[in-house]
């Protein structure tokens, strides 16, 4: 199994796909889980399954480490799977984030997981949440985003609206405050990230500055994460 992560110049999100290789290889035991990275930090998708092919393996399965079937997963992904060869059966899974309508339940527990944390509490006890995004111009990936934020404020029974940290409006610390203008007193911030770095430590000073009473860590290595990872290698495999 190859992990693809997007790469960051930030050490903290490599290390964060490690973490997640290896709640992986406990979540799938007897496979090897490999991370790689399309940019920023090595070694590439490429050189991991070229590597594979040396050693004889046929068949591998490559999960995107990506919340929205964008840029990267149409393109990028495609193009590193191509460039490896035609000696391996490469099977590549869906993206993390929703594909079609239905969200998966793992994906909306580890941001409840991770908003309970941030907020110490209860996060039903909130008035609303801004679930934030790194941003895309691509307007299906927007609608993934948009069906996410529907499923978690559904399931907390409170208002959910969306962010981006690029790439199309709103910004999070104008989410924050229209949400605190239009009456809702406890605000919190649900960070659809899977590691740390520039974007997510510009979400959360922004939401802090704009009165947001928590700001959740990505996803990261959480257990929720790791099955998600399992069930679509699983889907892709059969």
């Amino acid at each position: 199994m190859v992990l693809v992560a997007h790469g960051s110049r930030d050490p903290r999100a490599a290390e964060a796909t490690r973490a997640l290789a290896r709640a992986v290889a406990v979540a799938c035991p007897g496979r090897p889980v490999l991370p790689s990275w399309l940019d920023h930090t090595d070694p590439g998708p490429t050189e991991v399954l070229r590597r594979l092919a040396a050693d004889g393996h046929s068949r591998v399965v490559l999960v995107p480490l990506l919340l929205t079937a964008a840029y990267h997963r149409k393109v990028d992904i495609p193009a590193a799977v191509a460039a490896a060869g035609a000696d391996l059966d490469v099977r590549v899974t869906d993206v993390l984030g929703p594909t079609g309508g239905t969200v998966d339940g793992r994906l909306l527990a580890g941001l409840r997981r991770r908003l309970a944390e941030a907020a110490g509490d209860d996060p039903g006890d909130l008035d609303a949440v801004v679930l934030a995004a790194a941003g895309t111009r691509d307007p299906a990936a927007r609608g993934s985003v948009g069906r996410v934020a529907a499923a978690l404020g559904a399931g907390l029974g409170v208002p959910c609206r969306v962010s981006y940290a690029s790439a199309a409006p709103p910004e999070v610390g104008d989410a924050v405050a229209r949400l605190r203008a239009a009456g809702a007193g406890r605000v919190a911030v649900a960070a659809y990230f899977l590691a740390p770095g520039r974007f997510h430590d510009g979400v959360r000073a922004a939401a802090r500055s704009a009165g947001a009473v928590a700001v959740a860590d990505p996803l990261t290595d959480l257990p929720e994460l790791a099955d998600l990872v399992r069930r679509r290698v699983d889907a892709a495999a059969r």
